[in-house]
């Protein structure tokens, strides 16, 4: 029996579970959606083609692996999976030293892989299909060169050439290393796996397009380097109808014998996803400014990894675990008829759920969507160890002599109920993700629009097609007469965020971009006013107008009067906190490439002992995560938004043009935000999508700190707190009757609560600490969105004062060299931010407190406990 071989068989098995327990757990993992790719393609894929085109080039030259020959083999692999455990190391940490050193020992695996090729290809006699080998050696050529580019992109680059060098590099790994290895594969693989004979083109045509396929990945690479992106998109173009040339050899075997098995079938699929991919890149590369380019490979990397990559190797293992093994056809089929278990549901979860997920749904029923198709991916890992066990298992059999266990003639893989078990999947995951947000998933109230009013029907439809954009309804109004029935037809065509229309008690859904729903108001008698519902909307000014001839103009959409307030003494102030915010400022890493993950949430919080809301997060916090920095590092954030509406990010630390990173995008998307410090300072960040006030005072909002590149002087605690407001529409006491923010108290400047760090009066419950003789830097920002601050402590005086990216005093000196002075407060307006030091003279409970005295009252307050 042929020895075991771990190394070879098992490893693709645990770089997919990898992707599958990054996939599950990504919120908490860094670079997840790099990760998760990565490990998809750097690791289970490049493994597979070092060990099957060896495999195939031994099949074709007629050579034979002694042992030693294996253990060569073996060593590759191991040097290729700890180079690839390096590069996964080092990307998320940001150590591009670790990449660099794992990109080389990836790059000298595939080497010393194309090289035994080359001289086994020579020492072999002349035969039939020599050139998939030379297909096999050109990939390898190709890997290196797109393991550069990828170190360099770990680097940190600025947009210009980020851009250029992410397009070298995807697309030389996906075009050349991945894309020549199926090219050459399949000239014999393809009707291999089908059962019929070949093609006799096929041999033919791979001649001709391997020098034209080389050259096409070569002009991408030179109009990426160029700046020239028609220069790109020509060699996408040219190596697509390279492509078509040569893939006529497939359709004949296709013809002759349809995919009977999950293995063809999933490698068919595979290849119209590689298609579609390959038209998706060209249109995105040829349209995208460098900043967008980035931002949407995102939804590339869905159509290359799930359309093409996952289903190329799973359908390819399918066939290919059973078949080496070894024992004749009864050994395949035992090991064949585990992998094709559920083939049918399978298929429709995985490429029907793939196609819902890249159409404008709301997030979380993608969210659904994405779960069921990880399942479906996911139960290939057990399948494939249940195949492998069956094929051994039987194997054995043969080899003592026991008569094959009896199986059922093999039919087809696919059935009709199957079809029907996966359809009825998808639909169940669309069902529980528009259970989860029905007015974001289009579940219109029902119900008239208005009391009804006893008039005569005219028979006369009113039918006003209104557009919502610029936050505006265009046209505003409808006019109509008594009786009459009126239908308004709304589309959003605001490109970044969601939009709904409610007049009287109906309302369509909330529209993503582009959508357009209807809303029948059926007959009415009275004028009625309507809005979009979407917090702060209103308030922007999306009101619209029914007016009906001989009735008084409606009230609701009438400018908002000033909001009574009852809610600044709402909870029970002796209530525990259910989570403090940790106020220590992050440390300093040595890193000079800072990579972070901002996912937009939209959840319940607590923002005072017994008071919840619905507060709008970057990351699920009560206020953002605090970064930190030295001037000269560069900062990479990607931003995802998870939301239920637009969302957006400012970076006040950086300097650049806004119009691309700072934009506003719709929920399920996402970009990447990448800037230099060049100032020091504490610095704000924040949504900036319209009505940013709104946005600031629900929680979109955090602090950068910035140190020269000096550094600061050593101190022996260091604290953060965000000042901002809070401005609730009631006074919920638990999470699950917490509410939006009130938009009119925004607008009218009526805080409710002002707190640090998100929730009012935690410091109280939960104090700072210091020991007397220790040196303490407090950073401040004020968040606003309106109100500033005076920052103070009772009982202490500040013998250093920086703010807004200098010192008033440090260490007792003022800028003047005057010796001796102190402070009191650290004055901020809002967005600006500082920091005080000093060192408390004596044991005791010190109050934290704005001295905007009114302020301190509503919650911005709090206690340093010093020992």
């Amino acid at each position: 029996m042929r020895r075991r071989r771990s190394l070879r068989d098992y490893a693709v098995l645990v770089w997919l579970l990898a992707a599958a327990v990054v996939a599950v757990a990504h919120r908490w993992v860094p670079e997840s959606t790099w990760l998760m790719v990565h490990l998809v393609a750097l690791g289970a894929l490049t493994h597979s083609v070092m060990v099957w085109s060896a495999h195939f080039t031994a099949a074709l030259l007629k050579t034979r692996d002694d042992d030693a020959t294996r253990r060569r083999a073996d060593v590759r692999l191991g040097v290729l999976a700890a180079g690839s455990l390096l590069v996964f190391a080092g990307v998320p940490t940001a150590q591009w030293w670790l990449v660099v050193v794992g990109a080389t020992a990836v790059s000298a695996a595939v080497l010393w892989h194309g090289a035994v090729l080359v001289r086994d290809l020579r020492r072999a006699l002349p035969g039939r299909f020599r050139i998939c080998i030379r297909y096999y050696v050109a990939a390898a050529a190709c890997l290196p060169v797109g393991a550069a580019f990828g170190a360099t992109l770990a680097w940190g680059l600025d947009d210009r050439w980020h851009a250029a060098f992410l397009v070298a590099h995807t697309m030389t790994m996906l075009l050349g290393w991945i894309g020549l290895t199926v090219v050459g594969t399949f000239v014999t693989f393809w009707p291999t796996v089908l059962r019929t004979r070949m093609d006799d083109r096929a041999e033919r045509l791979a001649k001709q397009v391997l020098p034209v396929l080389l050259a096409s990945i070569g002009v991408v690479i030179l109009g990426s380097m160029l700046g020239v992106r028609a220069v790109s998109v020509a060699g996408l173009v040219l190596y697509a109808g390279a492509l078509i040339w040569w893939g006529r050899c497939l359709v004949a075997p296709l013809r002759a014998k349809p995919p009977r098995e999950f293995a063809a079938a999933s490698i068919l699929a595979g290849a119209v996803w590689a298609c579609v991919a390959i038209i998706a890149t060209s249109v995105h590369v040829g349209r995208s400014d460098d900043v967008e380019l980035a931002s949407g490979y995102p939804m590339l990397a869905s159509l290359w990894v799930v359309g093409f990559l996952l289903q190329l190797v799973t359908g390819a293992l399918s066939y290919l675990l059973p078949s080496v093994i070894g024992g004749g056809p009864r050994v395949v089929r035992a090991g064949a008829a585990e992998f094709d278990r559920f083939a049918t549901v399978r298929l429709v979860v995985i490429n029907g759920g793939l196609i819902a997920w890249l159409t404008p749904l709301p997030s979380w029923v993608k969210v659904t969507v994405s779960v069921l198709v990880l399942a479906a991916l996911a139960a290939f890992l057990p399948l494939m160890v249940r195949g492998i066990r069956a094929s051994v298992a039987e194997r054995r059999r043969a080899v003592a002599g026991v008569p094959a266990a009896e199986m059922p003639e093999r039919r087809s893989a696919f059935t009709g109920d199957g079809l029907v078990a996966g359809v009825a999947a998808l639909a169940i995951a669309i069902s529980v993700g528009v259970g989860l947000d029905p007015a974001a998933a289009g579940v219109a109230t029902v119900g008239s629009a208005a009391a009804p009013v006893a008039v005569a029907e005219t028979g006369t439809t009113v039918r006003v097609q209104v557009a919502a954009r610029d936050m505006r309804f265009v046209p505003a109004s409808v006019e109509a007469q008594p009786g009459d029935r009126v239908i308004i037809e709304l589309v959003n065509e605001d490109p970044t965020t969601v939009h709904d229309l409610l007049v009287g008690t109906v309302r369509t859904p909330r529209l993503a971009p582009g959508e357009r729903a209807e809303l029948d108001l059926g007959i009415v008698g009275q004028s009625m006013a309507g809005w979009c519902t979407v917090v702060g909307h209103r308030q922007m000014g999306m009101t619209f107008d029914v007016v009906v001839a001989g009735s008084p103009a409606a009230e609701a959409g009438a400018e908002p009067a000033a909001p009574q307030h009852g809610h600044q003494g709402a909870g029970d102030p002796d209530a525990e906190l259910s989570a403090v915010v940790d106020p220590v400022a992050p440390a300093l890493t040595p890193e000079t490439v800072r990579r972070y993950e901002f996912r937009v949430t939209e959840v319940p919080l607590e923002v005072a002992p017994g008071v919840w809301q619905r507060r709008w997060t970057f990351n699920g916090g009560s206020v953002g995560p605090t970064l930190r920095g030295r001037v000269g590092d560069t900062f990479e954030i990607t931003l995802i938004n998870d939301g239920s509406m637009g969302h957006s990010i400012d970076f006040h630390a950086s300097a650049l043009n806004p119009t691309g990173p700072m934009r506003t995008i719709a929920p399920g998307e996402r970009l990447t935000y990448r800037f230099t410090a060049n100032r020091a300072g504490v610095w704000m960040y924040h949504c900036s999508t319209m009505p940013m006030s709104a946005h600031i005072a629900a929680g979109m909002h955090g602090a950068v700190i910035i140190e020269p590149e000096a550094g600061l002087p050593e101190v022996d605690r260091e604290y953060v707190l965000v000042q901002s407001e809070v401005f609730l529409a009631d006074a919920a006491a638990t999470a699950e009757d917490a509410t939006d923010l009130d938009a009119d108290a925004v607008l009218g400047e009526h805080p409710d609560k002002v707190v640090f760090n998100g929730v009012a009066n935690q410091y109280d419950q939960a104090p700072l600490v210091a020991r007397t003789g220790e040196r303490v830097r407090f950073w401040v920002l004020d968040a606003g969105p309106n109100r500033a601050t005076s920052f103070h402590i009772v009982g202490a005086q500040f013998d250093t004062v920086y703010r807004e990216g200098g010192y008033l005093l440090k260490e007792g000196v003022d800028p003047f060299g005057t010796t001796g002075g102190g402070a009191q407060v650290l004055a901020l307006a809002p967005a600006e931010g500082g920091f005080v030091e000093l060192e408390f003279p004596e044991p005791g409970r010190y109050p934290v407190v704005s001295h905007v005295m009114v302020d301190a009252e509503r919650g911005a307050h709090g206690y340093v406990e010093v020992s």
